[in-house]
């Protein structure tokens, strides 16, 4: 069992940044492939950017590419968002994510969820 808890949401302004945090507790952290999805009103939840066990390697949605940075700190069991140059249709409920067989790029293939953190960019 992992345990996940986000942080870091806010309002913030278009072009503004904004740094989200993950911390993990249960299993070795580690172990798992890291992963931020967000949830907008009435839409589906989509896949952000995931990052592998090591952190050697990270994959990003096309419209975050160049704007949001995933990272991870095994030491601190704390995986990050940074995300820059926001924009309003960045505004959504960003939620961790932990997968125990790789790097997953769909909500049904994602083991652990976080409760989610509140994104809000104002034009």
């Amino acid at each position: 069992q992992v345990q996940l808890v986000e942080s870091g949401g806010g309002l913030v302004q278009t072009g503004g940044s904004l740094r989200l945090s993950c911390a993990a507790s249960g299993r070795t952290f580690s172990s798992y492939a890291m992963g931020w999805f967000r949830q907008a009103p009435g839409k589906e939840r989509e896949f952000v950017a995931t990052i592998t066990l090591s952190g050697a390697n990270t994959y990003y949605r096309d419209s975050v590419q160049g704007r949001f940075t995933i990272s991870r700190d095994n030491a601190k069991n704390t995986a990050y968002l940074q995300m820059n140059s926001l924009k309003p249709e960045d505004t959504a409920v960003y939620y961790c994510s932990v997968s125990r067989n790789g790097v997953r790029f769909r909500a049904s293939e994602v083991d652990y969820w976080g409760q989610g953190t509140q994104v809000t960019v104002s034009s």
